[in-house]
């Protein structure tokens, strides 16, 4: 006696794709976002106070550097403070990274009167001073404003936002390689593990079949009710070349299927030009 065929369609490489490029996308974003959000702004808003630093003290010393000696610049210099106010308002350490806070003195070459002739363009002295910064990688443009404490938690806010995706991303992906839809002789078994036997099958709907690859299983029987959505796409697939898995389980199940099915059918050119009055 022969055994019945079997079908088992498996989760396609078209649907897993997908779902690996939509759980990768998520996590990438997420990490920038969280690099933001934790160090990325922060070291920007270093880099434009730094920098203003810079230009303040070039300014200086054209208007009052020239007239003192290296060792009395040296004194002024040290005992002026990085600039950390935007608005009018002074920024707390919060918007900083720990290295640099309130209260921090001039950088180094700022406080050296020759070093300063030397390079009479603050750019410069700024490009050499970014470069060399040994704590992280210092921008030597910095924005055009320093992030506020809003901006930054909004970095925080947009993270978990497309972590919860990424979360939901790799939850479906999981959930779908283990699973499979399967007809045999006797049942149609679903992807989320239901045994239902053909006799059960009420109404097939096949109305999105074609276009989509979607159908819907309506069923009640003595394990109870309820409808199957069955999608091509995701399980099994319609690639020629591997057979039409998709196709041959449908097929299989229509074979063997005696209750309602719902499907478009197809219009004769005749019926449409009666219906359009054409003669």
């Amino acid at each position: 006696m022969t055994q019945p065929e079997k079908i088992i369609c498996k989760p396609t490489p078209w649907f897993l794709l997908r779902a690996v490029v939509m759980l990768v996308m998520f996590g990438v974003f997420a990490f920038l976002f969280y690099k933001d959000g934790t160090i990325g702004y922060r070291r920007q808003n270093a880099s434009y106070y730094l920098r203003a630093a810079f230009i303040k003290a070039d300014q200086e010393f054209k208007s009052k550097g020239q007239g003192l000696t290296p060792g009395e610049w040296r004194k002024y210099a040290e005992a002026q403070e990085v600039d950390f106010t935007w608005k009018d308002k002074p920024q707390d350490g919060s918007v900083l990274p720990p290295e640099v806070q309130p209260g921090m003195k001039w950088p180094e070459p700022l406080r050296d009167a020759e070093l300063m002739k030397s390079n009479p363009q603050w750019q410069r002295l700024w490009e050499d001073y970014s470069k060399n910064w040994t704590a992280w990688k210092m921008d030597a443009i910095p924005p055009h404003e320093p992030h506020e404490a809003g901006k930054i938690r909004e970095q925080w806010v947009v993270f978990w936002v497309f972590s919860a995706l990424a979360a939901v991303s790799a939850f479906y992906l999981i959930r779908t390689v283990g699973r499979s839809i399967t007809v045999d002789g006797e049942s149609l078994h679903t992807a989320d593990g239901r045994h239902i036997p053909f006799a059960d099958l009420k109404r097939l709907d096949l109305r999105k079949w074609e276009g989509k690859g979607l159908a819907f299983v309506d069923y009640a029987g003595p394990a109870g009710s309820g409808r199957v959505r069955i999608d091509g796409l995701t399980y099994g697939g319609f690639k020629k070349e591997q057979g039409e898995p998709a196709e041959r389980l449908m097929q299989h199940l229509r074979a063997r299927f005696s209750g309602e099915v719902i499907e478009y059918a197809p219009v004769a050119s005749g019926e449409v030009d009666s219906a359009s009055g054409t003669d």
